[in-house]
C-alpha cells in the first residue's frame, strides 16, 4: 500500500456499497473533484439498509484547498473547504413532508417556510438549502456538514487478478475522508481525526464491484438503486481478522483478530495497536476474552443484530519503550504488577480489574451491534458497531452503536488451521527470569497468512 502526499483527488470517487452513518442513516456517495479545486458531491439517502428505497439526494458544490500534512492524524492531509451551494431533490412526498417539517421546526428565521405548507411534491424539483451568495443555510436540520473534507488520505494498492488465465494485478485507489461523529448533536462542529469507509476511484476500483458502476452513473434525479442481496443469518462462529490497518478517532491505528465459539458463547479478541497509519510500528497488544449473549434483531438499525459482550479477562503486551515507561509509572494496583513491565512480555491485568492507563476496566459489559454480509467474491464479512467518537465505551444500552466499523473478514473454512496457527503466532523471548515470554509476530504477516487461506479456500 502506498499513500500519496499530497493526495491527488481529480476524478470521480464512489461508495462501494450501502453505507451506514450514526443515526442510523443509509446512504451512497459520488464525489467529483475537478482540476481547478472545485468539486461536486452527490449524497443519496435511503429509507433502508440495502440502499434500494431512496428518500432524497443532496447536490453539494464548493471548493477544496489541500493544506499541510495533519499533525494529529499521521498519514492524512488537512484541507479547507468552502460550500457554494447545496440543493435537495425529494424522491417521494413522504420524504418531502418529513424534511420540510424538520427544517421548518428547527431552523432560524431565514428558513421558516422553506417549503410552504400544502406545497405538493414535484418529482425532479431541486430546492436550495444552502447558498453562499444569499447567506442562507437550512442544512442543520438535516444533520448535514461536510467536515469530512477537512481530512483526506488517498491510498493506492494493487489487486491480484484472481482468474486462472490472468496474471498480474490491477490498480485500486481509495479515498479516505474524515469520520462522522457518533453523537448527532456533535456532528455539526466536529473536526475529524479518523476516517469513514473509503470511496474508491470510479476508474481504479476493486473488481468486481456491482455498486460502483451504478453509483457512478447516477445523478440527483436518478439515485442509485443497489442490487438486492439475500439477508444472511448471523453466523459468528469462527475467526475474523482486519483486512487493513484501521484508524480510529483520537488517532489510534490498530488491527483486530477475533474468535467466537458458538457452542458455548465465548469469545476472544486480539487488538494490535500501532503508532503509524500502515500498522508497522507496534505500541501494545491487548488480548481480551469473555462471553456474549444470544443476538436479537435490532429495532433501530435494520439488518443489524444486538448483542451484549462481557469482558472478564485481559492481558497486555507493551511493544515499545514509550508504552513500557507509561505502564511502569502507573499507580500501583491500577495496571498489573507495578514497575514490572518490559517490552514484548505479556502480563495479565485481570487481578487489577483492568488497566487504568489504557482505559481498560474489568469486568466490563459492552452493548454491541453486529451484522454479517458477503462480499462480491462470496467471502464472509463481519461488521462490529462503531466505537463512540468521544473515546468512551458503549457500556449501557442507550450507548449501543447505530453504525459500523470497517469489516473483518472470515478466515474462511481454514478457521481450525488458522486458530491453531494463531496459537503459534508468538515467538519465544526470554523474560528477566529466563522464562519464555510472548512476543507477537507482525500482524501484517498474520494478515498475509489469512489472505492465503482465503485465496486457496
Amino acid at each position: 500500500i502506498a499513500a500519496r502526499l499530497p493526495p491527488r483527488l481529480e476524478g470521480r470517487w464512489v461508495s462501494t456499497g450501502c453505507e451506514v452513518r450514526p443515526g442510523p442513516e443509509f446512504l451512497t456517495r459520488s464525489y467529483l473533484f475537478y482540476t481547478n479545486r472545485l468539486f461536486k458531491a452527490l449524497q443519496f439517502y435511503y429509507w433502508d439498509p440495502s440502499c434500494r428505497d431512496p428518500s432524497y439526494s443532496l447536490v453539494i458544490k464548493g471548493k477544496l484547498r489541500l493544506r499541510q500534512a495533519s499533525w494529529i492524524t499521521r498519514g492524512a492531509t488537512e484541507a479547507d473547504y468552502h460550500l457554494h451551494k447545496v440543493g435537495i431533490v425529494f424522491h417521494s412526498p413522504k420524504a418531502m413532508r418529513e424534511v420540510a417539517s424538520r427544517i421548518n421546526q428547527t431552523s432560524g428565521e431565514g428558513c421558516r417556510g422553506f417549503l410552504p405548507p400544502g406545497r405538493s411534491w414535484a418529482p425532479g424539483a431541486l430546492y436550495e438549502v444552502l447558498s453562499a451568495k444569499t447567506e442562507r443555510d437550512c442544512t442543520a436540520a438535516l444533520g448535514f456538514a461536510m467536515h469530512e473534507l477537512s481530512l483526506v488520505r488517498v491510498e493506492r494498492h494493487f489487486q491480484p487478478l484472481l482468474q486462472p488465465q490472468q496474471s498480474g494485478s490491477r490498480l485500486v485507489e481509495e479515498l479516505y475522508l474524515g469520520d462522522i461523529h457518533t453523537d448527532w448533536g456533535e456532528r455539526l462542529h466536529y473536526r475529524p481525526t479518523g476516517y469513514q469507509r473509503p470511496l474508491q476511484s470510479a476508474l481504479h476500483h476493486v473488481h468486481p464491484c456491482p455498486a460502483c458502476g451504478i453509483i457512478s452513473r447516477a445523478d440527483e434525479h436518478h439515485p442509485p438503486i443497489l442490487p438486492a442481496r439475500a439477508a444472511l443469518p448471523m453466523q459468528l462462529s469462527g475467526s475474523w481478522v482486519s483486512t487493513h490497518c484501521e484508524v480510529r478517532p483520537a488517532v489510534l491505528f490498530l488491527t483486530r483478530y477475533f474468535t467466537f465459539h458458538g457452542n458455548n458463547h465465548t469469545w476472544e479478541g486480539h487488538y494490535y495497536h500501532y503508532s503509524d497509519p500502515l500498522c508497522r510500528q507496534p505500541t501494545f497488544t491487548i488480548y481480551a476474552s469473555g462471553h456474549y449473549s444470544q443476538g436479537i434483531p435490532s429495532s433501530k438499525v435494520r439488518g443489524g443484530t444486538e448483542l451484549a459482550f462481557k469482558v472478564t479477562q485481559a492481558r497486555v503486551t507493551p511493544m515499545d519503550q514509550v508504552t513500557v515507561l507509561m505502564l511502569n509509572s502507573s499507580e500501583a494496583g491500577s495496571c498489573g504488577l507495578a514497575g514490572s513491565w518490559s517490552a514484548g512480555v505479556e502480563q495479565d491485568i485481570t487481578a487489577t480489574n483492568g488497566c487504568l492507563a489504557l482505559g481498560i476496566k474489568l469486568p466490563h459489559t459492552e452493548y454491541e451491534l453486529f451484522k454479517t454480509e458477503q462480499d462480491t467474491q462470496e467471502r464472509s464479512l463481519l461488521y462490529i458497531g462503531e466505537r463512540p467518537t468521544d473515546g468512551s465505551s458503549p457500556d449501557s444500552p442507550d450507548k449501543r452503536p447505530t453504525s459500523y466499523q470497517a469489516p473483518l473478514i472470515q478466515c474462511a473454512a481454514a478457521s481450525e488451521e488458522f486458530s491453531n496457527y494463531i496459537s503459534l503466532k508468538y515467538v519465544g523471548r526470554k523474560d528477566a527470569n529466563g522464562i519464555e515470554a510472548l512476543k507477537p509476530l507482525p500482524v501484517a504477516f498474520l494478515l498475509f497468512i489469512a489472505l492465503l487461506f482465503l485465496r486457496w479456500d
